[in-house]
């Protein structure tokens, strides 16, 4: 039997051939969320604003800013999502050498290890995998594909 831990974290690290003032780019603006993540984003980066997350009409989230510190770091809050997602904190901390960021990912807070975070482990897996490929490339893949590319 496995033990499931009270509280959940997702933690990613992986590295993204661009600076860090780029990579930050493509975590705080709605050009660059809209690309890998939402369909449709609203919001600026800095500390107390809101970002208007939507994935379709269903899903229509809201997030503040709690941590940003340009071409470093950058942290949402979640205050309108599924229930498992409020109160968790979705966040970036860039390391930049010679050329290459390190990108620390985090999506913390999860109250339990359920369906859910299983599901958005897998997800945030695939969509940070689409941020590198865009932030690389500039490839962009529509929505309805993200999870299928």
């Amino acid at each position: 039997m496995v033990r499931e831990p009270r509280m959940a974290d997702i933690l990613l690290d992986f590295p993204i051939v661009a600076t860090a003032e780029r990579v930050f780019h493509g975590v705080t603006t709605p050009v660059g969320l809209d690309a890998w993540w939402t369909i449709k984003c609203s919001g600026q980066p800095s500390i107390g604003t809101e970002y208007g997350l939507w994935f379709g009409p269903k899903y229509d989230w809201r997030a503040v800013v709690t941590r940003c510190t340009p071409g470093r770091e950058f942290e949402l809050e979640m205050v309108r999502a599924d229930k498992d997602w409020m109160s968790t904190r979705v966040g970036f901390l860039l390391e930049q050498t010679a050329g290459v960021t390190r990108v620390r990912f985090h999506h913390t807070g999860w109250l339990e290890v359920n369906e859910h975070y299983r599901i958005s482990c897998f997800c945030w897996a695939m969509y940070l995998r689409l941020l590198k490929r865009n932030i690389e490339t500039g490839e962009i893949v529509p929505y309805e594909q993200r999870l299928d590319v």
